[in-house]
């Protein structure tokens, strides 16, 4: 999606992947398959680009270091590599004072073990990549730590506190090299099993809480210098604090939603940032909503409603051009707007439920009522 809002620019795209069938490859002019730890294919890519970004953030520090000694890497090889580990990532933030939740880096099954004694319910999670769920564990008494311990492949691992969340909330920055910041009113998400079901915006909390995490989000922004995007999703308990659970210093799903309703998509955006253009306008425009569609629509029995999907007022369909569904993979999305977010994401379930409704017992699709979860 980044490509296209690059092509539409009037810019060339060559792509570096390890799938030779990428999505993206219908759009770049060059693909270079190869794994993210490749350095000479990462040169091979710089060699004929004016500038590099990245769309996954589990990039080897050698390539980042080979790119950024060729040509300008969008965002930083210092900023990536803090995020990329999550530990490394939550020791920063607490080093910098961002609210967190409490974590341990557990070197052995014992440091998993105390710290479900010390705080309670925990969820342990692989330090590099265990996106969408995957690489996690929840812990409820100490006797299990030997087990997740195994379940993570036996390293180094973060566990942290499981803190009572009343809802989610994400907020999108965008920052030039030269320090111009745009931030982008905050999504209201919904996970199903770790894995992002819907997200919404505006997202129907009060201004307080908006300006808090919009000067939470372009803090950290800054003290990291982010150059292009950074996605802060964060935890609002039910106590009312305001947490912060993970940074990705790419586009991000819980923005998707961005190319219906706000003046600039985020895919837009970030090709504004990276070749440091003038960040466009990140305002609301029509309330909108989307809700993921995962590879388990397409292997379960009956093909996908498409047809009926699309009779609800609003709604689009977006397919990645991924090769290949299977269960838990994002394939693409819907989305939808309306004259509230409360009608955008009613659409946009709506939607959901027409195109698959063999998975909506498994896929947290009923529709909440926003304004009850607003503080």
């Amino acid at each position: 999606m980044t490509a296209y809002a690059a092509r539409s620019m009037g810019y060339d795209i060559q792509v570096l992947d390890p799938e030779a069938q990428c999505a993206s490859r219908p759009v770049a002019s060059r693909t270079i398959t190869a794994k993210f730890s490749d350095v000479e294919a990462a040169i091979a890519l710089a060699s004929e680009c004016d500038v590099v970004t990245l769309e996954i953030e589990q990039i080897h520090p050698d390539v980042l270091d080979a790119v950024a000694a060729r040509v300008p890497l969008r965002p930083g090889r210092d900023a990536v590599y803090v995020i990329q580990d999550r530990i490394r990532q939550k020791q920063w933030l607490a080093r910098e004072g961002f609210p967190l939740g409490a974590f341990v880096a557990a070197e052995s099954a014992d440091d998993v073990a105390d710290a479900v004694r010390t705080h309670g319910r925990c969820i342990a999670k692989s330090t590099h990549g265990g996106y969408d769920g995957r690489g996690q564990v929840r812990l409820r008494e100490p006797e299990q730590a030997a087990e997740a311990w195994e379940a993570l492949g036996g390293r180094t691992c973060l566990v942290e506190k499981m803190v009572d969340i009343a809802f989610e909330i994400s907020v999108l920055v965008a920052r030039r090299p030269g320090g111009e910041v745009v931030v982008y009113p905050p999504s209201r998400n919904h996970h199903t099993n770790g894995i992002l079901t819907w997200a919404v915006i505006p997202a129907v909390i009060s201004d307080d809480l908006t300006t808090k995490a919009q000067a939470l989000a372009r803090g950290i922004a800054e003290r990291i210098g982010i150059v292009g995007l950074l996605a802060v999703e964060c935890f609002v308990t039910t106590s009312g604090e305001l947490l912060v659970n993970e940074l990705a210093p790419r586009p991000h799903n819980t923005y998707h939603h961005s190319e219906r309703g706000v003046g600039t998509s985020q895919f837009e955006q970030l090709v504004r940032a990276i070749c440091d253009l003038p960040l466009g306008d990140a305002q609301v425009y029509a309330p909108s909503a989307i809700v993921n569609v995962l590879g388990d629509v397409w292997v379960q029995d009956g093909a996908p409603q498409v047809t009926a999907a699309l009779e609800v007022p609003g709604s689009r369909l977006h397919l990645y051009g991924k090769a290949g569904a299977r269960a838990g993979r994002k394939m693409g999305h819907l989305s939808a707007v309306g004259a509230t977010s409360q009608e955008a994401l009613g659409r946009v379930l709506e939607s959901y439920r027409r195109l698959s409704p063999g998975t909506v017992n498994s896929f947290d699709v009923h529709e909440p009522v926003l304004a009850s979860l607003t503080r």
